[in-house]
């Protein structure tokens, strides 16, 4: 009988699409260096291009779980790093 398991390289990190992992606001927070709250007016402010959230599930309910995408965390943060160069340039 084969096994469902799949190959411990299919496990690796190295196989993980940033465009396709979705991380919770602990993960968004260490990223970034930016507080919850902080994070959520950033959000508000459409300037600011702060990444939206994916809901993950169909409930409209205040505190409704949410995540990230990871790739979207990221590009925002080398964005602000490229305006921290620009500025210094």
């Amino acid at each position: 009988m084969k096994s469902s398991r799949l190959p411990s390289s299919a496990n690796d990190s190295t196989l993980i699409d940033p465009s396709l992992t979705l991380i919770r606001i602990g993960e968004v927070m260490s990223i970034v260096g930016l507080a919850r709250p902080t994070i959520y007016k950033l959000m508000n402010e459409p300037e600011s291009e702060f990444p939206k959230t994916v809901k993950l599930t169909n409930s409209s309910a205040r505190g409704a779980p949410v995540a990230w995408v990871l790739s979207e965390v990221q590009a925002w943060a080398r964005g602000r790093i490229e305006a921290r160069d620009e500025v210094a340039a």
